[in-house]
C-alpha cells in the first residue's frame, strides 16, 4: 500500500470517528450554535429598529441583510471552539497516545479533526442561514456564481479558523482551558463590522476593526450576496485565510509531532 493510499485511508477513518463523536454528543455543537442564533434574533427583534435607523435609516429588513453575513462568519468561529475542545480531550484522555503506538499515518489524527470541523461549520452555517431566511433575509441580487464564491469563502475561512483551533486544543492542558483559549474566535466578530459599520466606531479603533480577519471576510460576503462594494476586502480576506491556515497548520503539526502525551 502506497503512502498516499495509507494517508487517505487513515484520514477517512479519523474523519468518520470524529463525525460519530459529534453525532453521539451533539450538545456541545448545539450550545455553540445557540450563540449566533440568539444574537441574530436579539439584534433583529429587540434592537433591529434602532440599529437600522443608526446605519442609514432603513427598516428592519435592511438591517437583517446587513447583519446576516457577519453572523454566518461568527457561526464558524463559535463552531470551531468545539474543535479545540475535542482535540484537547483526545490529547488528555490518552487516545492519541494509543494512536502513536499503532501503524497509522500520524497526521491523519489532525486531518480527521480538521475535515470534520469544516463539515460541521458548513452544516452550522446552513442552519443559521435557514433561520435568517425564515425571518426575512433575502439575496435577490446574487447570481449563482456569487453564491458559489460566497460558499467557497466560508469554507476557506472555516479551514483557517479550524487549524488555529486545533493548535489551541493541542497546547491546552484540558478541555476547559481549550474552550477559554479559543474564545477570541467569538470575541473578534464582536469588534468587527458584524453589527455596525467600521466608520461608526471611534476613530482610534477603526483600523483595528477594519483590518482584523473577520471584517474583510464579512465585507466580501456582503458584496457577493448583497451587491455592496467589495474593494480591497476580497484580497485581504483571502490573505488572512491563507496566512491563518499556514500558521495553524505549522503550529499544530509542530506541537503534535513533539507532544509526549
Amino acid at each position: 500500500m502506497s503512502a498516499l493510499t495509507l494517508a487517505v485511508r487513515d484520514s477517512h477513518t479519523m474523519l468518520r470517528r470524529n463525525l460519530l463523536h459529534a453525532r453521539r454528543y451533539p450538545s456541545l455543537t448545539l450550545n455553540l450554535l445557540l450563540t449566533p442564533v440568539m444574537l441574530l434574533l436579539l439584534f433583529v427583534y429587540i434592537f433591529g429598529d434602532a440599529m437600522s435607523a443608526g446605519i442609514g435609516g432603513g427598516d428592519r429588513s435592511d438591517y437583517i441583510a446587513y447583519l446576516v453575513p457577519g453572523l454566518l462568519l461568527m457561526t464558524i468561529g463559535s463552531t470551531t471552539i468545539g474543535t479545540a475542545v475535542s482535540v484537547s480531550t483526545d490529547m488528555t484522555e490518552g487516545i492519541v497516545a494509543r494512536f502513536r503506538t499503532m501503524a497509522i499515518h500520524r497526521p491523519s489524527v489532525l486531518v480527521g479533526h480538521v475535515v470534520g470541523s469544516v463539515l460541521q461549520c458548513v452544516m452550522s452555517v446552513i442552519l443559521v442561514g435557514a433561520v435568517a431566511l425564515a425571518i426575512g433575509f433575502r439575496t435577490t441580487e446574487a447570481t449563482a456564481l456569487e453564491w458559489l464564491a460566497a460558499l467557497g469563502l466560508l469554507a476557506l475561512f472555516a479551514t483557517a479558523l479550524t487549524w488555529i483551533a486545533v493548535g489551541m486544543g493541542l497546547v491546552s492542558p484540558n478541555a476547559e482551558a481549550a474552550s477559554n483559549n479559543a474564545m477570541p474566535l467569538i470575541f473578534l466578530p464582536l469588534i468587527s463590522s458584524t453589527f455596525v459599520p467600521v466608520d461608526a466606531m471611534p476613530g482610534w479603533f477603526q483600523p483595528i476593526a477594519e483590518y482584523q480577519p473577520f471584517t474583510p471576510a464579512i465585507e466580501t460576503l456582503r458584496g457577493l450576496l448583497l451587491g455592496t462594494e467589495i474593494g480591497h476586502n476580497a484580497w485581504l480576506a483571502i490573505a488572512w485565510c491563507v496566512a491563518l491556515t499556514t500558521l495553524g497548520y505549522l503550529w499544530s503539526t509542530s506541537v503534535f509531532s513533539r507532544d509526549p502525551r
